[in-house]
């Protein structure tokens, strides 16, 4: 047959093509970036540049299509995920049925029936614009998808590997029944064949009902982890606890509020009807222990562990270093004229403290990002420009407590506060959250430039 695929450099999209052309099939992407595409199958497709938000780059996809797959959602932190969710799935049904394609399938979630968070409210609104399209439709209903990826997973495996101790929302007691990647697939490539009169929907999951805390806890065992503390609260909104994924995890807060919001509800399956329509995987279905280790292959569950402990040793050692050359209780500080602007002494100690924390935890998870996304250059960049900081933030402990160079010292805090913004920008691709945590230190540092400016000024005349 031949087949559209869209979302097709998606975590789902890229392993189902490569399937789809193992079955015979001749296989189109609609794509905005063919480049993108992996190069192991990308002469092997018809390629279609476009957006799926072009009525003309639907339709030109589409012309002649039996079958299309919809792997597509707005999902992406940049706003109003649900409506423009609902506009693509209308322009997609509706140029569907024009082209009088014989079939569509589309992945969405597992979900209960009553109120939903807007993230499954939204795959369940468009599995019904498609349903109600007048092409045959398959909506295949997955929970938690086991595979690297997966945003879903890749939330797991993160907060897994880097949060040896957590509080988290009381409903990470919710049941899941996940299931591993390769058993989606499965039943994506069966969907193909359904008969034209099957329009309906399909709950798919794994062998395995455990809630998230349970996913967590084995998830640590079978990568070779301690186990991990997890202490719920009733408090934790949706919100605030993706602020916290945000600046941990390459998921950024935008994406990570509505996943975290889905763990709001149980998802669990209610009807068992696609084994016996579609057929079971060969091997039966993958437990979850089983789908988890299949995920982690290329995966080094330790490297967040080992990035934390370089960069928190440097950090440490800054703070350490800086403590020794600082000396407030000398009478060289006590004589110097102080602007209004000081703050008491004690306020220093707790600030400082808590600002190395957030520099070590998020520069640790910059950089284990970005060599997590291949983007080793990133990385060392941002290792080089880190080192630059701690030497600068060291500097001015002892240009100016030792050395008694004040207006040496306002000039390094300057050059501090530069490259601790520098910092912040080159976090930012990253994830809000690690900016932000950086920026909080940028903007220490910018106000240290201008009390450090302020001192020089009152004492300009005082003999060093």
């Amino acid at each position: 047959m031949k087949i559209l695929v869209t979302g097709a450099t998606g975590s789902i999209g890229s392993h189902l093509v490569p399937l789809l052309l193992q079955a015979g099939h001749d296989v189109r992407v609609l794509s905005r970036s063919p480049g993108k595409l992996p190069d192991d199958w990308r002469d092997r497709v018809e390629v279609v540049r476009g957006d799926a938000d072009s009525d003309d780059d639907v339709a030109r996809a589409l012309k002649g299509v039996q079958v299309a797959y919809y792997l597509l959602h707005s999902m992406d932190g940049r706003g109003d995920f649900v409506r423009r969710d609902r506009d693509l799935a209308t322009r997609f049904a509706r140029a569907a049925r024009t082209a009088e394609v014989g079939r569509l399938v589309y992945l969405s979630g597992l979900h209960p029936q009553g109120e939903l968070s807007p993230h499954l409210a939204s795959r369940v609104e468009v599995g019904e614009i498609l349903l109600g399209s007048g092409v045959p439709t398959a909506v295949l209903q997955a929970g938690v998808v086991l595979g690297a990826g997966s945003a879903s997973f890749d939330m797991l495996r993160h907060l897994t590997e880097r949060l040896p101790a957590m509080v988290a929302p009381k409903w990470l007691d919710n049941r899941i029944q996940p299931i591993a990647v390769d058993d989606v697939l499965h039943y994506l490539v069966r969907a193909a064949d359904l008969a034209p009169q099957v329009n309906r929907t399909f709950d798919l999951g794994g062998p395995d009902v455990l809630t998230y805390r349970e996913m967590m806890q084995q998830y640590a065992e079978l990568a070779g982890l301690r186990p991990r503390l997890v202490v719920t609260v009733p408090v934790l909104t949706p919100r605030l606890a993706s602020h916290w994924v945000g600046l941990v995890t390459p998921i950024k807060a935008g994406i990570a509020r509505p996943l975290v919001g889905s763990l709001m509800h149980d998802a669990v399956r209610s009807e068992f009807d696609a084994e016996q329509v579609m057929g079971e995987p060969e091997a039966g279905a993958l437990g979850f222990d089983e789908g988890v280790r299949r995920a982690l292959r290329g995966v080094d569950p330790t490297r967040w562990a080992h990035t934390l402990v370089m960069v928190g040793a440097a950090v440490a050692g800054t703070a350490v270093v800086g403590g020794l050359l600082t000396d407030p209780s000398s009478d060289w500080y006590r004589r110097l004229r102080k602007p209004a602007i000081q703050p008491p002494g004690w306020v220093f100690g707790p600030v400082w403290t808590t600002l190395f924390g957030l520099v070590a935890v998020s520069s640790a998870a910059t950089i284990a990002d970005a060599r997590e996304a291949g983007d080793d250059e990133a990385a060392e960049q941002f290792e080089r420009a880190l080192a630059l900081n701690l030497a600068l933030n060291t500097s001015w402990s002892g240009v100016f407590f030792r050395g008694h160079a004040l207006k040496t010292s306002a000039v390094t805090a300057g050059l501090l506060a530069v490259s601790s913004a520098d910092l912040a920008r080159r976090a930012a691709p990253h994830g809000t959250g690690k900016a932000a945590a950086l920026g909080l230190y940028a903007a220490w540092c910018a106000f240290a430039t201008v009390l450090s400016t302020a001192v020089a000024i009152k004492n300009r005349r005082r003999p060093r």
